[in-house]
């Protein structure tokens, strides 16, 4: 028999309740129409298997990811009807496992609703492009025979610039409205989670909020309704005494000016806290505040532990984690925080 795996000295607690919180805040703020979930990214970086049974349970009905390989980790807790692929089919093949599982395929050009058509069609929904530019039909395309012929679930497009004030937002509004007049579907979608915060005119029949399921705040409207989801934590490997004049990490890039205690902890850039943490960024253990001391390397950081003379090897310190303040921090965006976090933190719900 093989030994147990020792635990990891990386772990990333998921709040269950605040997750379940964070979806029925945002679909109340939708209206009338409901909320899904966007659980793409392996539910943004927190783990397909410890989100979506919480958001299954909460009462959300419909799930979208951005490539056909995100799947099967959600079949075994969604059944395939309820689950959309935006980036749509890029082969016939693509289009058979669609036909052949039941999922709902995101068509975003002429190529792909030909694909779609010449598998077998079937419900499926539309994505087209009110200016972002990126994926999504053209409005002058549709009124092409290809798109009459289609069997349209949800008609959807999406905000480019949500998170702050600027035309660009009613300008797609009104166009996604023209659009909606124009071609019939059984359901509208708008709105991601910043989208929700412009107000129940932008919220249609179904919104697809992401970052704010999982903690992330994209507009000041959403402060103090979304509740922070992903706390992660990282262990003390080592502690040693710094006298003056002794350098700490790669470049010798800090020295210290005065004897203190260091601890090293066993986090990195492998793991998502990237370099640019370095110099800036702080651990916690209880109400002590430890800033980082010389730059993050591959593994390891390193910082200033005179805050907390209880600190022993083998400790737990916190990595702050509201992502609104973790992202002025870093410069990092609210969404990277999230999905850069790496494989080595054990994930717990």
């Amino acid at each position: 028999m093989k030994p147990d795996l020792p635990p990891p000295t990386l772990r990333l607690r998921i709040d269950r309740e605040a997750l379940a919180a964070n979806w029925r805040a945002l679909d109340r703020l939708s209206g009338a129409a409901s909320a899904g979930a966007a659980v793409k990214a392996d539910a943004y970086g927190l783990g397909v298997d410890n989100v979506v049974p919480v958001l299954r349970e909460a009462g959300v009905e419909h799930f979208f990811v951005a490539h056909w390989s995100e799947v099967p980790a959600l079949l075994p807790h969604v059944e395939p009807a309820r689950i959309a692929v935006l980036h749509g089919p890029l082969s016939d093949e693509d289009a058979r496992f669609a036909r052949e599982t039941g999922m709902r395929p995101v068509l975003n050009s002429l190529l792909q609703a030909r694909l779609w058509s010449e598998a077998g069609g079937g419900p499926c929904h539309l994505m087209v492009d009110t200016g972002i530019n990126r994926l999504g039909l053209p409005p002058a395309e549709l009124a092409d025979p290809l798109i009459a012929a289609l069997q349209i679930d949800t008609l959807m497009s999406h905000l480019a610039s949500a998170d702050e004030d600027v035309a660009q937002n009613g300008a797609q509004l009104a166009l996604f409205e023209q659009v909606a007049r124009a071609v019939p579907a059984r359901r509208r979608s708008l709105a991601n989670s910043a989208g929700i915060a412009l107000g129940e005119r932008y919220a249609f029949d179904l919104t697809r909020p992401g970052l704010a399921l999982y903690g992330g705040v994209p507009r000041a409207e959403l402060a103090g309704v979304i509740r922070q989801v992903a706390y992660p934590q990282a262990a003390v490997l080592q502690l040693r005494d710094l006298a003056p004049g002794d350098c700490v990490g790669y470049g010798a890039t800090w020295t210290a000016g005065h004897p203190l205690r260091a601890a090293t902890v066993s986090l990195g850039y492998a793991d998502g806290f990237l370099r640019c943490w370095s110099g800036r960024g702080v651990l916690g253990h209880g109400e002590a505040v430890l800033p980082l001391i010389g730059r993050v390397s591959m593994d390891l950081v390193v910082v200033d532990a005179s805050a907390a003379p209880d600190l022993r090897e083998g400790d737990w310190l916190d990595l702050p984690y509201s992502l609104p303040e973790a992202a002025a921090a870093s410069d990092l965006s609210q969404y990277e925080l999230l999905t850069l976090l790496g494989k080595r933190f054990r994930r717990t719900a």
